[in-house]
């Protein structure tokens, strides 16, 4: 029943801890925040480990340092007039790229160069494998009005999760030229997403101005890699967006959480002022063929200020999150994280397994191994469904669960124990019929009292106990009855003496009691108490008859009657005796 009362009270504890868990705010957020640390270091260690390839096919154009340097050295501005651009577009599809990708922003006309920007606006218009970037952000008006957007820039969703897109709301734009937007569709937006730590995990797919979906740039290139022109797709229940046979999952904000591939640098990276040398015809180190490769511009040079945190680095540009994230598409590789309704089910089941090992196996050496080792197999179950199913189990709460379950069962355990000790102990002392102290427990006790009375020079006094003719009460109202008057006499022994006396059964009829710190004639007076007492007192036998019963007593006190256990208990049981012989019912 005690245990039955401990584990209910347990899994109450545990209900508890688990709903305040799931409703306080900024317990969920201090665990998400960890919980991101942990994808980052899975991520690290699946790179390490060699990871998944990065599509040799993507290749990235830098303006880096050495190509900053070299256009203030040659046009002296940044940034560039727009028909070198214009040129390198001519120059790379000469080599039939599969898609030219812009990660720059080409707002406003520079007003000394109006030939220029129309030189690009032309080559939007000749090639419809070019693609280039436009922000949405979230400016006052009165710093710009929001512009109106053609509806060739927008896709069709029909959106049945419970996705709200909040965090991707915008409500200002700051809209590149005009030629471009009127020549081309191929225009993605390059917002992105960081966690609270500033570290960019995912990417939104989509964001929302004026209650329309625009697609991320890199989606943008991606359909059309896949030859996707569906006028309007889908994101399911199960927070999926459709994109012909694959399944990108977004989180609960609506953004694709990224596969990493490796640092900064991991893939192929040409300076741009080598491609600006090529295509006007200049001597220059550059040996690559484009052909079918999907080319990226964008700024790496940290003047420029295109620099991202990402799990697998602090340094990590712009233009290669997109390149990333592109190649995430490809492969069909975003991560899917588990839902959190799962997640706590996975951790309940967790807990509730550490719990069964903590109790079941009595080595706590033992125990605390095994539940380490259940949840080290976790770690790695989790670890390797993130590496070959691109599953992110979190860790953070089922480690909570299960080091809460753990102490809550070694608690259980330990109360358990404790009170078993206590039963254990109380069936090594005690008498079953009288609930007395037995014989044994006496024995122990008498010595204690002898060597403490010694070590402190104090005295303490002896009582025996003789139930009056108990041998012919049995043989005239039976057995049952004998025990009755045993149990009761017992009773009134210990309702009779201090709490700091020691009443045990001694033997058979026979019952003593132990008084520390009490004189020869301060026992004597207890002694002749509890004979009145008993001799008063109505005792009930079996089958609900009545009688009197009486006792004899014989006291002694160390050291006046002894200096050990067995002169002490012999003085008692002399003068016990000696009230027999002298009439009984009377103190020795």
């Amino acid at each position: 029943m005690f245990k039955k009362i401990l584990y209910t009270i347990g899994l109450i504890i545990f209900g508890v801890f688990i709903f305040l868990i799931v409703k306080n705010a900024n317990l969920n957020s201090f665990i998400d925040a960890v919980e991101n640390r942990t994808f980052d270091l899975r991520q690290g260690i699946i790179i390490k480990e060699g990871g998944k390839k990065a599509n040799s096919d993507i290749v990235i154009i830098a303006v880096d340092d050495a190509t900053y340097e070299y256009i203030l050295g040659n046009y002296g501005e940044w940034p560039l007039p727009r028909d070198v651009y214009a040129n390198i577009i001519n120059y790379l599809e000469n080599y039939s790229p599969r898609a030219i990708a812009f990660d720059m922003m080409f707002v406003k006309s520079l007003k000394s160069k109006n030939n220029a920007d129309l030189a690009l606006i032309n080559a939007f218009k000749k090639y419809n494998n070019i693609f280039t970037a436009m922000n949405f952000d979230n400016q006052s008006n009165d710093l710009r009005i929001p512009p109106e957007l053609p509806d060739k820039l927008t896709i069709k969703i029909e959106n049945k999760s419970k996705i709200n897109f909040s965090d991707l709301t915008y409500t200002n734009c700051r809209k590149i030229l005009d030629g471009i937007i009127n020549s081309t569709s191929n225009i993605g937006i390059i917002n992105v997403s960081r966690s609270d730590d500033g570290v960019l995990r995912k990417m939104p797919l989509v964001v929302k101005y004026k209650d329309k979906f625009y697609p991320q740039l890199a989606l943008k290139v991606g359909m059309n890699f896949l030859g996707e022109n569906d006028e309007s797709y889908e994101i399911d229940k199960n927070s999926n967006f459709n994109l012909g046979d694959r399944k990108i999952f977004l989180d609960k904000d609506g953004s694709a959480i990224i596969n990493w591939y490796g640092p900064a640098g991991t893939y192929t990276y040409i300076p741009m002022y080598q491609l600006i040398k090529a295509a006007n015809g200049e001597k220059t180190e550059l040996n690559y063929d484009f052909s079918n490769k999907i080319i990226y511009f964008g700024t790496t040079a940290s003047s420029l200020f295109d620099i991202k945190t990402v799990p697998t680095g602090k340094i990590y540009p712009g233009v290669e999150i997109q390149a990333t994230f592109l190649n995430n598409l490809i492969d069909n590789n975003f991560i899917r994280k588990v839902n959190r309704g799962y997640t706590l089910a996975l951790s309940i089941l967790l807990a509730l397994l550490i719990a069964s090992v903590v109790s079941r196996v009595s080595s706590a050496f033992t125990a605390s191994l095994m539940s380490l080792s259940t949840y080290f197999i976790y770690l790695l179950i989790s670890y390797y469904a993130m590496k070959f199913g691109n599953l992110w189990l979190e860790v953070i709460y089922p480690l909570i669960f299960s080091i809460f379950a753990f102490t809550c069962a070694y608690i259980i355990k330990y109360l358990i124990k404790s009170r078993d000790f206590e039963l254990q102990y109380k069936l090594a002392t005690t008498d079953g019929l009288t609930e007395l102290y037995n014989h044994r427990y006496f024995q122990e006790q008498i010595r204690m009292q002898v060597e403490q009375s010694k070590r402190y020079n104090t005295s303490f006094s002896l009582i025996i106990i003789d139930i009056d003719f108990f041998k012919k009460f049995n043989d005239t109202f039976g057995h049952q009855s004998g025990d009755a008057v045993l149990r009761e006499v017992a009773q009134t022994l210990k309702k009779n003496v201090r709490s700091t006396d020691i009443v045990c059964r001694y033997g058979g009829e026979e019952m003593s009691i132990i008084l520390p710190n009490t004189t020869k004639d301060e026992a004597f007076s207890t002694a002749q108490k509890i004979c009145n007492r008993v001799a008063s007192k109505k005792f009930k036998l079996f089958g609900g008859k009545e009688t009197n019963v009486t006792i004899s007593l014989g006291v002694s006190t160390f050291p006046a009657d002894g200096e050990s256990a067995v002169d002490i208990i012999e003085a008692a049981d002399k003068r016990l005796y000696n009230a027999k012989n002298n009439g009984r019912n009377q103190v020795g």
